[in-house]
């Protein structure tokens, strides 16, 4: 249940940043407003997913019940999911905007640089949250 809140809460916020980059250089709220729609549909399920995954994976991670992600584990969480995300990003702007190359660049390359910074604070913030660990592999919850 963590892992879904976790993708529901990051997908609002990163909603809320790719209406704003769409929007800005689109200058069409309606096509912005399609963005949104088909990142929150692709990527709400592949992040589950991917949480779900690096659950599996202890590098980074406190040995310690209670304990959470180091930072780096964040940074390195952060960039692979990005790569994904803009390459998503792209592909769905470019399909709306039909064919602008130029904007969805523009729109998933300052998505990119402005998400993974929030990821790896809001991938902190969740480590000073207890409700619904699983840790695995570590004898302890958490995820």
């Amino acid at each position: 249940m963590r892992s879904l809140v976790k993708a529901i809460g990051w997908r609002i916020t990163a909603g809320i940043v790719t209406f704003t980059t769409s929007f800005y250089f689109t200058k069409d709220y309606r096509v912005a407003l399609s963005i949104v729609g088909s990142d929150f549909i692709s990527k709400s399920g592949t992040m589950y997913v991917g949480e779900r995954l690096f659950n599996k994976v202890q590098v980074g991670r406190s040995k310690t019940p209670g304990g959470g992600d180091s930072p780096w584990r964040s940074i390195a969480k952060a960039l692979i999911w990005r790569v994904f995300a803009a390459v998503n990003t792209m592909v769905v702007s470019v399909f709306l905007m039909k064919g602008n190359v130029g904007a969805g660049a523009k729109i998933a390359g300052a998505d990119s640089v402005i998400k993974t910074t929030l990821m790896v604070l809001y991938d902190q913030a969740w480590n000073k949250i207890d409700w619904g660990r699983e840790l695995e592999n570590v004898g302890g919850d958490g995820i």
